[in-house]
């Protein structure tokens, strides 16, 4: 049975169950309990996390992501990760992961669209400096033979309605949306194929969401 582990923030944390159940007959699916923030962040936890999910290396796929953390505009105006750091953590990451799972092959998300209008209070998020971080991203991913999926182009639209604040979009519809983005890409990878869900019996709105 194949081995996949989902890396990602607080949008992971809204499609990893519905991947594990659609995969649960060919592939064991693995994620971290707690939200992966920040690129600085995994970088920093990887090997934890290796550790704490009890992974060898035979990982078959890593589908992962980090970028709506390091874009987030904090109190003093600035995004938490500068954009030339954001790139070398990228890079780091790239590097570090064949040394954990030698045998993975990887799958970079982009990072997705906000409804930048409903930020208020000390923390702000712009699409444009989103599309600037994914981009950065892909061009450093690519080179080390990383798969793109791009949630970004495929959030970009997405009915207001399907957001759950202006951030995360745990709705059926929202759900349904990144969770079989996420199987096709992962089905193609690997080979697989997995299980039709039914949404409208299965779906809960998440909870105990970590992040902003």
């Amino acid at each position: 049975m194949k081995k996949i582990l989902l890396i990602g923030d607080s949008i992971r944390k809204g499609y990893d169950k519905y991947v594990e159940l659609a995969m649960e007959d060919v592939a064991k699916v693995y994620y971290p309990n707690e939200n992966c923030r920040f690129a600085a962040y995994v970088l920093r936890h990887l090997p934890n996390w290796k550790k704490e999910l009890e992974l060898g290396d035979d990982v078959d796929c890593i589908h992962w992501n980090a970028g709506l953390w390091d874009d987030l505009h904090q109190i003093d105006g600035k995004p938490l990760t500068d954009i030339a750091l954001y790139k070398e953590y990228i890079e780091r990451i790239c590097h570090t992961m064949p040394l954990l799972f030698p045998n993975a092959t990887f799958i970079f998300a982009t990072s997705t669209a906000v409804q930048e209008d409903k930020y208020n209070g000390y923390f702000k998020r712009y699409n444009c400096e989103t599309e600037e971080y994914n981009a950065a991203a892909i061009e450093i991913v690519t080179r080390y033979g990383h798969k793109i999926n791009d949630l970004y182009a495929l959030t970009k639209d997405m009915p207001k309605s399907f957001y759950t604040d202006c951030t995360h979009f745990y709705t059926k519809e929202g759900t349904k949306l990144s969770t079989e983005a996420v199987l096709r890409c992962l089905e193609a990878d690997l080979g697989v194929t997995s299980k039709p869900l039914d949404y409208d019996a299965l779906f809960t709105k998440s909870t105990n969401v970590v992040g902003i």
